[in-house]
């Protein structure tokens, strides 16, 4: 895909609210490109994220990344609009396999340190998942769990029929129309078929 023609919608809106790591966000940048998502980064930033940064760190897939960068938390919120957000803790009894996500969806994620600040948690009490892991166990890396919860939203997206795996093994990507007009919810975007 080229800088000039439109990306397709994204199946996901993966958020990292202020994430640390450079490889991490690197990681999941290329786990959005492969399965066409969106990347939110929320500031601050725990490193630099220039072009020259980018080429030097190896990143040739980034020019193909629909990255979104957000100056706080507010800010990144403003431009989810209703979107829904499902925010990933590892303080949450409900597990992401007990969520039905939906094309279109925020996938939000704290700092590798940290996590999520409380008030986000709070915000969203029903929309707060986990992985199940053994007792004892603190936590995923950050690449790693961002990566389980794209392809737990792709494999829900193709049992609903709404992607499909071509005899390749490549997604096979839907339009998405708005229901009863057969518009595109995003216009500029891409409304035909897409295969990555």
């Amino acid at each position: 895909m080229n800088a000039d023609s439109p990306r397709p919608l994204p199946l996901f809106h993966v958020a990292l609210h202020q994430p640390e790591i450079p490889n991490n966000t690197g990681n999941i940048g290329r786990t959005c490109v492969a399965c066409a998502c969106a990347l939110h980064l929320i500031h601050p930033l725990g490193f630099e994220l220039s072009e020259k940064a980018c080429r030097r760190a190896g990143l040739d897939y980034w020019p193909r990344l629909d990255v979104r960068e957000h100056a706080d938390f507010g800010a990144y919120l403003g431009s989810a609009g209703g979107a829904r957000v499902w925010v990933f803790t590892t303080t949450s009894a409900r597990t992401v396999y007990d969520a039905e996500l939906g094309r279109g969806d925020h996938l939000l994620f704290g700092r590798e340190t940290a996590g999520l600040p409380r008030e986000i948690l709070e915000r969203f009490p029903d929309r707060c998942v986990s992985f199940p892991m053994v007792r004892n166990e603190r936590s995923l890396n950050l690449a790693t769990a961002v990566c389980a919860a794209v392809y737990e939203g792709v494999r829900q997206l193709r049992a609903r029929g709404e992607v499909g795996v071509d005899d390749q093994g490549r997604l096979e990507i839907h339009a998405k129309k708005v229901i009863g007009t057969g518009q595109d919810p995003e216009p500029g975007r891409e409304s035909v078929r897409k295969y990555l």
